[in-house]
């Protein structure tokens, strides 16, 4: 059932994933585009039914104010305008509008059809997919986290056994996660696995970067060319599935707003890169995706599994990689996830987590002056992972943990809590 939408265009507004939430929060599906699209590429959205003008504090970019195509104003679907002022339309709001004005312009002017849900979703995607993919292969990538296995349950929904899943281990899975992946969808699940152990590969390309941006592009890259790699042992790989989701696009950056930070699968992609993309959950929020694993039978463990960036402990392991601190990330966050489940945090808090820095700080151990690494232990709730707020962690929690982590962990010798939301903090350090 194709689904109506109502199009978000930006024209510098930070509030752009909040409008696009709201109008789904409404049953209706809605999309966030570029203030430049123009008229032919409008036309081949299907079933727009309204178009809003999202500006606010980008509006103006290398001293000019942008605006739309004129010729979208007459393409004939209702518009509304939001802080952007030198509009060509009926409707001027100087704010987000509230529940009832967007009621009103959605269902009302725009007569759009409370059909966004995720039955019809996954059915759509279902349909894209088949057709994209016709009879040939699909390699994915499939780390065990919530993205990739709610891709992969929807690509099989799709293809069935055209789908080839490849597990790579890059030396920075959190601890036993590579076997936890195996288990499940080898063993239980009968999923088509291929495992491959590169830890030693990413490591040594790892060696010495320091740069956050530098350690995303070389851990893409070289996920993509293991993939090429095993496509090459198989016969009709056409395509490669991904698990990139909304947040994933919009932190890579937009014409009016700049990067928060690329994304292994979205900015970090080799130029020779041989495969065409599936990416089914690209318009898809945290939530979201989900819910569409729910709406796909996927155990509940498994949808609401911690987050894990793609990067893996690379991110976490801040600046340049040792094989020493990533020791001490992996133990001190196996210890943190042990005590928050123990505590019964794992099912209330979104996403947790520990880094280590670069650095050392003095201590005493033995009775003598000792040089250590900290340990920094985050701990978030966010619905979309476009904001965040830290939780209030019990302290006896918190010192059971510090205890153990100083007992448990080679080299440590600090650990402290972060008390940063987001914004202005992001949720990884890196």
């Amino acid at each position: 059932m194709k689904q109506d939408m109502i199009v978000i265009l930006d024209l510098g507004s930070t509030e752009n994933t909040t409008v696009a939430r709201q109008i789904r929060s409404l049953g209706v599906y809605s999309e966030i585009h570029p203030h430049d699209i123009t008229p032919e590429e409008l036309k081949k959205l299907q079933n727009v039914k309204g178009i809003i003008l999202n500006g606010g504090e980008n509006r103006v970019v290398d001293g000019k104010a942008v605006d739309v195509d004129p010729a979208l104003y007459d393409c004939g679907c209702p518009m509304i305008a939001i802080d952007h002022p030198g509009a060509r339309c009926e409707r001027r709001l100087e704010s987000l509008p509230d529940e009832a004005q967007m009621r009103e312009f959605v269902f009302d002017t725009c007569h759009a059809q409370a059909n966004w849900n995720m039955k019809n979703f996954i059915e759509d995607q279902v349909e894209l997919v088949r057709r994209q993919v016709g009879d040939r292969k699909v390699l994915l990538a499939l780390s065990g986290g919530v993205d990739s296995s709610v891709v992969a349950a929807l690509l099989i929904r799709a293809v069935g056994q055209q789908l080839v899943c490849v597990h790579v281990n890059h030396g920075l899975m959190r601890k036993n996660e590579s076997e936890s992946v195996v288990e499940v969808f080898r063993n239980q699940l009968h999923a088509n696995l291929v495992y491959v152990d590169a830890s030693e590969r990413f490591l040594g390309k790892l060696q010495g970067v320091a740069d956050p941006e530098q350690k995303r592009k070389i851990i893409g890259g070289e996920f993509i060319r293991v993939f090429e790699e095993e496509a090459r042992k198989l016969e009709g790989i056409d395509f490669l599935g991904q698990g990139t989701i909304y947040p994933d696009i919009i932190e890579s950056g937009t014409k009016t707003a700049k990067m928060v930070k690329s994304h292994h699968n979205v900015g970090g992609l080799p130029e020779d890169l041989k495969f065409e993309l599936v990416e089914p959950l690209k318009q898809l929020f945290k939530d979201e995706v989900r819910a569409c694993g729910v709406e796909l039978g996927l155990p509940e463990s498994m949808v609401y599994r911690q987050p894990f960036p793609g990067p893996g402990l690379g991110v976490r392991c801040l600046g340049a990689i040792t094989r020493e601190r990533l020791e001490a990330v992996r133990e001190s966050d196996a210890i943190l996830r042990e005590e928050f489940q123990r505590a019964g945090l794992d099912k209330k808090v979104w996403q947790y987590f520990t880094v280590v820095p670069d650095f050392k700080s003095v201590g005493v151990k033995d009775n003598a002056r000792c040089l250590g690494y900290m340990v920094v232990i985050r701990a978030i709730n966010t619905v979309d992972a476009m904001t965040a707020t830290v939780e209030r962690v019990d302290w006896d929690v918190l010192q059971r943990i510090t205890e153990r982590i100083l007992a448990e962990v080679a080299q440590v010798n600090r650990v402290c809590f972060d008390m940063s939301p987001k914004p202005p903090a992001t949720i990884e350090f890196e």
